[in-house]
């Protein structure tokens, strides 16, 4: 059953929709005008609404608009009379779920509803999905050095910024790099990661930016790089003190003329992307050893943000226990372990070279092998690898 709000100023197709909604066990409210509309959506929760297009005072799209200030997710289905279908086509473009003709078609208008109830369970799972999806990439801690990472997330998200982000391996730097694209206005599109490291030198060209068929041996067919898949969207260049010279001059092309050519081809592209990158090496010190180019350096890093290593913040441990407990537990469909102060303690006497990656790998271990209680014993047992 579904809440419905109907605003008409004919009182003929308010009661129409009423009777056939209620017979399909639909609770109806209905309004007479535009501002009655407003007011009952405003005060209720509905699932969808029907909105007339012409009616005086208020007109449709007017009342529209003020819909989506209060909820943009819930579906308005229009309802057009003879000559306003150039109307119902523009209230699409500002919104509208879909529109229906009058008179009112029972196949029509049944199949128009279900559709657009079907749109807003996938809109709500697709909100739980993303919410669990941003749970599992928080930047947790709340140590002076974790929260100006933060700060720094906040004020540069917006822009169009590019951002180097720096630290060791394992401390976090592809998060950074995931809540700049989250807070951003690009969020709703692509965040493409492409591993420097991991490309051999000979391929990475063709990776960032695809090629033509027949351009290489393997090139069996068209493929679209990486900065094309994020077109809209965000890049994110990982390690890229990895990359090859020849790469790191096709990507500062890219980054000064916003436009790219595929391997084996002479067609210009245009793309529209946000570059972050992120590297654990000294990148001054590649530009001194002749590995890094210093122009595409200084283009890179408009904003520099350090992520702290776990040695530097170990006054967030107990709060990465406990995120990694529930986490990990519930991966296994278990209940979350209690974490006890003595095992807090010998987690924070630790040197965790290998940073956040390495601490989640040692909680899931002390998780399996140890009891229903993880303390400070089993830290001392288990925190190491277990050689033979």
């Amino acid at each position: 059953m579904a809440r419905i709000l109907a605003i008409d100023d004919e009182q003929s197709i308010l009661e129409s929709l009423k009777e056939i909604l209620e017979y399909e066990n639909h609770e109806v409210e209905v309004a007479a005008e535009g501002q009655a509309g407003i007011d009952l959506y405003k005060e209720q929760k509905y699932d969808v609404v029907f909105l007339d297009i012409k009616m005086p005072k208020m007109d449709g799209l007017e009342v529209l608009d003020h819909l989506n200030e209060v909820n943009p997710d819930v579906p308005v289905i229009m309802i057009s009379g003879h000559g306003t279908i150039d109307t119902a086509v523009e209230s699409i473009k500002k919104g509208a779920f879909d529109f229906i003709e009058k008179p009112l078609d029972l196949n029509r208008l049944l199949v128009t509803l279900r559709n657009a109830l079907d749109r807003k369970d996938l809109v709500k799972e697709t909100r739980r999905l993303k919410k669990k999806v941003s749970k599992t990439y928080d930047i947790v801690g709340e140590s002076d050095a974790i929260r100006e990472v933060r700060e720094m997330i906040d004020k540069v998200a917006p822009t169009d910024a590019r951002v180097l982000i720096t630290g060791e391996n394992g401390t976090g730097k592809e998060l950074v790099a995931r809540w700049l694209h989250e807070k951003s206005g690009r969020a709703e599109k692509p965040f493409v990661e492409v591993n420097c490291a991991a490309i051999p030198s000979e391929l990475i060209e063709s990776e960032l930016f695809g090629h033509e068929k027949g351009a290489f041996t393997s090139a069996h067919k068209q493929r679209k790089g990486k900065f094309e898949q994020a077109h809209e969207g965000t890049i994110f260049l990982d390690e890229i003190g990895d990359m090859s010279l020849s790469a790191q001059s096709k990507v500062l092309k890219t980054l000064e003329e916003k436009k790219i050519t595929r391997v084996g081809s002479d067609k210009v592209i245009n793309v529209d992307v946000r570059i972050l990158a992120a590297t654990n090496k000294n990148l001054k010190d590649e530009i001194e050893n002749n590995r890094f180019r210093e122009d595409l350096y200084h283009r890179l890093s408009v904003i520099l943000i350090n992520v702290p290593g776990l040695d530097e913040r170990k006054e967030d441990i107990p709060a990465l226990a406990e995120h990694f407990n529930n986490i990990v537990c519930q991966e296994y469909g278990i209940s979350p372990r209690r974490i006890t102060d003595e095992a807090i303690k010998e987690l924070q006497k630790i040197s965790w070279t290998g940073n956040i990656r390495e601490f989640r790998n040692v909680l899931e271990r002390l998780i399996i092998l140890g009891g229903q209680e993880v303390s400070g014993e089993d830290v001392q047992k288990y925190a190491q690898p277990i050689s033979g």
